[in-house]
């Protein structure tokens, strides 16, 4: 394993996940397999793994700034493990060509959602001050 390239695609995937709040995954998976050389079903296993402290952190950190919804987190987190347990079941049933377009399609729709949403509340949070501050 390349150790430098392991260093900045954690580091990168760490800063931006607790900044943007999106796991890690997004970034793992195609880091992993553009810089490591994983392959996608490798990339996804490992970044499942990765992001356990990444989460744990990241969710630590927003309970200190009064963000975190712990009800809804917990809930979410119990159902999503089974999805999970499903989930992998099917990455590893499926050709992994189609898990590559699957996720390269997911994130080109997650991308659309978020710079809509942005473009619609970027006047309402320009000025608003940061919790906990």
């Amino acid at each position: 394993m390349d150790v430098g390239a392991a260093l900045a695609v954690g580091l990168a995937a760490g800063v931006v996940a607790g900044m943007l709040g999106i796991g890690g995954g997004v970034l793992f998976v195609p880091g992993l397999a553009i810089f490591l050389g994983l392959s996608h079903l490798e990339a996804e296993a490992t970044s499942l793994l990765a992001m356990i402290p990444v989460a744990l952190v990241g969710a630590w950190r927003q309970h200190r700034y009064g963000n975190l919804r712990l009800g809804e987190g917990v809930l979410l987190g119990a159902l999503a493990a089974g999805g999970a347990a499903a989930g992998v079941a099917i990455a590893n049933a499926v050709p992994e060509r189609a898990l590559e377009l699957g996720f390269a399609a997911f994130m080109v729709v997650v991308a659309g959602q978020l710079v809509r949403r942005a473009t619609r509340d970027s006047t309402s949070a320009a000025g608003a001050p940061m919790k906990g501050a």
